[in-house]
């Protein structure tokens, strides 16, 4: 008598597998969004630090944000145009977009919605 798997036990072993994988793939996507928003959180602090050296640099002006699908964009005026920053979306997609209100004496960037959470992140002038 030959001894082998039966088809119910191949099954099950597919099964189970099936199962881990699926385990699997659900925390490898939660560890990705909150990846995703860690990198918008430490970008737009690093833009806020930006925007306070060229206001101090600047007659106390801050620069006006530009937004273009999910990009942000800012430069310093003249004669201090070294101070930019560029900010991309991770999921560099039209769909994610950053609120701004700026002007030259105040700002406020936010992060609407994080993918893990539904609370906003904004960070706003410190003058």
């Amino acid at each position: 008598m030959k001894k082998s798997f039966t088809l119910l036990e191949i099954l099950v072993v597919i099964g189970i597998i099936a199962i881990l994988v699926n385990l699997g793939f659900a925390s490898y996507s939660t560890v990705q969004k909150k990846a995703r928003d860690a990198k918008r959180q430490g970008d737009l602090k690093a833009a806020q630090q930006i925007m306070e050296q060229c206001y101090s640099a600047n007659s106390f002006q801050y620069p006006i944000i530009n937004n273009s699908s999910g990009t942000l964009t800012a430069t310093c005026p003249a004669p201090n145009t070294n101070i930019t920053f560029t900010i991309t979306d991770p999921l560099n997609t039209d769909t994610y977009i950053y609120t701004i209100a700026s002007t030259t004496s105040t700002y406020t960037i936010t992060a609407p919605d994080l993918e893990t959470s539904t609370t906003n992140f904004s960070v706003s002038n410190q003058q």
